[in-house]
């Protein structure tokens, strides 16, 4: 199993989006799963408000700081072309009624985005 299918298999597990991308990447950042999602516990639903950063792009960025895997610009800019938006109601389409990208499909793109060399 992949790290994308990870990180979707640990939301459906009851992570947000932030923690799913964080506890896929514990081995990496030399921790449990359940400690890196500890780090993401704020970060979920636009950082608890739906209007903040996606979750999963946050954790994206954590996991970038933490391993140095690469340009933080670079990452936002592959997430918001994968998904449409960075803003957590636009990407749930609050307010237009049209969904830009599910949560699954926003954790997987933001785990493929750190993954993009």
């Amino acid at each position: 199993m992949g790290r994308a299918e990870q990180a979707i298999a640990y939301k459906h597990a009851g992570y947000n989006c932030c923690q799913a991308v964080l506890a896929a990447y514990a081995d990496a950042l030399g921790m449990p799963p359940e400690e890196a999602a500890r780090l993401g516990a704020s970060f979920g639903a636009g950082m608890g408000t739906m209007k903040g950063t996606c979750g999963a792009l946050v954790g994206a960025e954590l996991v970038l700081a933490l391993t140095q895997r690469g340009s933080a610009r670079r990452l936002f800019e592959a997430f918001e072309r994968a998904c449409g938006a960075t803003i957590c109601r636009d990407l749930k389409g609050i307010g237009t009624g049209r969904v830009l990208c599910p949560c699954d499909d926003c954790v997987a793109n933001a785990v493929r985005a750190l993954e993009q060399p």
